[in-house]
């Protein structure tokens, strides 16, 4: 294992769009051409499957040195109701293009730090934006918690809202590493916590758990696994640490790249936190992605249903995702916009009557075939290939995945792939053999994180 990890860590997307975002063809987009798009998508999907909604929420009181989120960093609370009147003047925006009452199957809190916002005015939000759509049956509303100030009040006023769903972000309980990336946070916290959660009625509750941060060791994960077992999230997030120090505003510099887990420290903390969780009962649904088998992502899984967006895996599944906020991006399935990076400029435009869209990529008939490959290997490890009905360079990828078979990472049976039981951890790099954009135009400089 660790020679085939050794050839295939590379540099290389996580998948969560294709094209992926440094590969958006921003010349030829246009806010005109997006506007179209939504519409669209709209009227073929709404009445059937409905829309989902992403609420990017960026205020956080310190900054978490391990983050590349678009995030602003502050103690002033003063800032929460002009922001989210903001947010609401958008989704007004976004109505007009409508010709019926938009069908709301999915919404997401992220940032940033949603509960940095208080419970009255994430409410205020909430209701906005309800009095306007119809809640589709089996919702599914998730928001992400910060141990530290996600309150009770917090958990009841957004369950009663709706909410099922919460994401903790843990990373890792060992005092070292919490100070090396800047989130004190104490076990008894998020015990606290979860089990307010669990005991108001919240089922999927996820735990994030981070590996490679600075200064982790296999003990200290180890331990920070354990102690997550005594509180038995639905879910868990695996991720490996994305060390994306160029990315302007990340604020990766807050420690030296030599206190990072060399690449073998970085293996094992992958493999042996892998085995780990699932001895102790985790299956793993997608990549990074764990669930106990009572879990919505589970049986999304056993039943081919699962989705990935911009929000990650989901149980749900929604053609048109609708970004409200500062840096958020939406998604039609034909194209892709993300919105302006600052909170000024976001509310400068909103003001002006302007859907906030600063770049996005329109989708052609190839990147629509890619993009289905792509999204059918991240979520049910399999694709099937039409031969005849493809385009020619794509026949090229199939070739080139022959080595992975002989790796033992892919099975071939005519034109269909399988990812194997082995190859779950190269699942990126199963991907970017389909990535015709980057093929093309292989970057010159590093742009993503490493595989594994």
């Amino acid at each position: 294992m660790n020679s085939l990890i050794d050839k295939y860590n590379i540099p290389g997307p996580r998948y969560t769009s294709y094209p992926t975002v440094p590969y958006w063809d921003e010349n030829s987009f246009s806010s005109e051409q997006w506007e179209k798009s939504v519409i669209r998508t709209f009227k073929e999907t709404n009445a059937e499957e409905g829309i989902s909604i992403y609420i990017h929420l960026p205020f956080c009181e310190a900054l978490c040195t391990f983050c590349a989120c678009h995030k602003r960093i502050t103690k002033q609370h003063s800032v929460e109701i002009p922001y989210l009147e903001s947010v609401l003047k958008e989704w007004q925006l976004y109505l007009q293009l409508f010709d019926e009452k938009p069908k709301l199957k999915e919404l997401h809190l992220g940032g940033g730090t949603p509960t940095f916002f208080s419970p009255k005015n994430l409410k205020t939000l909430l209701e906005g934006i309800f009095e306007t759509v119809e809640i589709a049956e089996h919702q599914e509303f998730s928001f992400e918690g910060h141990p530290n100030n996600t309150t009770r009040e917090h958990l009841q006023t957004l369950y009663d809202l709706g909410f099922r769903r919460v994401s903790f972000g843990v990373q890792d309980y060992d005092p070292k590493v919490q100070k090396a990336i800047n989130r004190i946070q104490s076990f008894e916290k998020v015990k606290e916590v979860t089990e307010w959660a669990k005991e108001i009625g919240y089922r999927g509750i996820s735990h994030d758990l981070v590996f490679g941060l600075p200064h982790q060791t296999w003990e200290a994960m180890e331990s920070t696994i354990r102690k997550t077992m005594e509180l038995k999230p639905d879910r868990l997030a695996f991720y490996s640490y994305a060390h994306v120090p160029w990315v302007k505003g990340v604020g990766q510099r807050g420690f030296d790249e030599n206190d990072l887990p060399s690449g073998e420290e970085k293996r094992r903390l992958y493999e042996d936190g892998k085995k780990l969780l699932e001895d102790l009962g985790y299956i793993e649904v997608g990549m990074d992605h764990f669930s106990l088998e009572h879990d919505d992502l589970y049986q999304s899984l056993i039943q081919k249903k699962l989705h990935r967006n911009f929000m990650g895996y989901t149980s749900s599944k929604t053609q048109l995702m609708v970004g409200l906020g500062m840096s958020a991006i939406s998604d039609s399935w034909y194209a892709f916009a993300q919105n302006v990076k600052t909170v000024e400029e976001y509310q400068k435009m909103v003001e002006e009557g302007r859907i906030p869209v600063v770049k996005g990529h329109i989708l052609n008939d190839e990147d629509l075939t890619v993009r289905r490959h792509i999204l059918n290997l991240m979520c049910q490890l399999e694709t099937t290939f039409d031969v005849n009905n493809s385009f020619p360079e794509l026949e090229n990828a199939f070739e080139m995945l022959k080595e992975m078979e002989n790796d033992e990472l892919v099975e071939i049976h005519n034109n269909q792939i399988k990812i194997t039981e082995k190859g779950r951890a190269f699942t990126r790099n199963v991907a970017m053999v389909f990535d015709l954009r980057m093929m093309r135009n292989k970057p010159e400089t590093r742009i993503f994180s490493m595989t594994i």
